[in-house]
C-alpha cells in the first residue's frame, strides 16, 4: 500500500467519514481476551469486508458493533460520535441492522410477517394490517430486485435457502438507515443463490447504506467489497481498498505473514 493510499484510509467515497466504527476496542471473557484494541470502520455507500481466521475476534467485534456486547475498553462510534449501545434494539434505533447466520426468521409467518416482526402496522390500535404490510414488503422487494416465487401469503418455511436469506437481508434493508451487518450471508447456498445474494448486497450498497460483510469466502470478498479489514488474534492487522490485494495476500494477512497496520 502506498503512503498516499494509507493516508487516505480514514475517509470513504467523496471524502465521507465512517458511519460506524470501533476504536481500540477491548473485550475479555474470563481469561480470554477476544479483542485486543481492535479498530474498524464502515463507510456509507461501501461494502466493507471483515475477514479473519476462526478465533480472530470477528464475532465479538460484530456483536459489539450491533449492541449485543459492551466493550471493556475503547469506543463504538456512530457518525463519528462515541455511543454506548445498550442492546440490539438500541443499535436498531440508531439505524444499524444485523443479519445473523441463523437469519432469525419466524418460519410460520409469511415474508411480510417476518419483515414487520415487532414493527407491525396495526388497524384500530390492535389488529395487524396484513394487506398493508404485504403491499409495503412487495414494493421493497421489487425495489431491491428480490423475486420470490411463492405467494406473498406463503410461510417462509416453504422458501429455499436463498429466498430465506433474501427475506432476511431485505428486512434489514427496509429498516436500516445507516448500516447493515451481514454475517456469512452466502454460507450453505448454491451457486445461483449465492450470485443473487451478492447482487442484492451490491444494490443495497448502491442505495447509500454501509454494508459490513463477514465471510470466509475470499473470492466473494474480493468480488463485492470496496475495502477489506483483516482481524488476527483480536486486532486489526491489515486494511485494503478494492484492487489492492488478492487471495494470497489476504491469506498471508490472516495467517500473520503480512501486515500493513501500524496502529490499531
Amino acid at each position: 500500500m502506498s503512503a498516499e493510499t494509507d493516508a487516505a484510509m480514514g475517509t470513504g467515497a467523496d471524502g465521507a467519514m465512517p458511519v460506524l466504527s470501533a476504536h481500540r476496542v477491548v473485550k475479555t471473557f474470563g481469561h480470554v481476551r477476544a479483542l485486543r484494541g481492535a479498530s474498524f470502520e464502515a463507510y456509507p455507500g461501501e461494502v466493507t469486508a471483515l475477514v479473519g481466521d476462526n478465533g480472530a475476534g470477528k464475532s465479538t467485534l460484530i456483536k459489539t458493533l450491533s449492541g449485543v456486547l459492551t466493550p471493556d475498553e475503547g469506543e463504538v462510534r456512530v457518525g463519528g460520535a462515541p455511543v454506548r449501545l445498550t442492546d440490539p434494539q438500541d443499535a436498531k434505533r440508531r439505524g444499524i441492522e444485523t443479519v445473523y447466520q441463523d437469519l432469525a426468521l419466524a418460519p410460520d409467518l409469511d415474508a411480510a410477517g417476518n419483515v414487520f416482526l415487532g414493527r407491525e402496522i396495526r388497524r384500530y390500535g390492535f389488529l395487524h394490517n396484513h394487506p398493508e404490510m404485504r403491499r409495503r414488503t412487495a414494493a421493497a422487494f421489487s425495489e431491491l430486485g428480490v423475486g420470490l416465487v411463492q405467494d406473498m401469503r406463503a410461510p417462509v418455511a416453504a422458501f429455499s435457502g436463498g429466498q430465506k436469506q433474501s427475506v432476511a437481508i431485505a428486512r434489514a434493508a427496509m429498516w436500516a438507515t445507516k448500516v447493515i451487518i451481514m454475517d456469512e450471508p452466502t454460507a450453505a447456498l448454491g451457486v445461483i443463490q449465492t450470485t443473487k445474494v451478492l447482487e442484492l448486497i451490491e444494490r443495497i450498497r448502491d442505495r447509500g447504506l454501509a454494508v459490513v460483510f463477514i465471510s470466509h469466502n475470499l473470492p466473494q470478498v474480493l468480488q463485492v467489497s470496496d475495502r477489506i479489514e483483516v482481524l488476527r488474534l483480536g486486532s486489526r492487522v491489515a486494511r485494503f481498498r478494492r484492487g489492492e490485494t488478492d487471495v494470497e495476500r489476504l491469506i498471508a494477512a490472516i495467517s500473520g505473514a503480512y501486515t500493513n497496520e501500524v496502529t490499531s
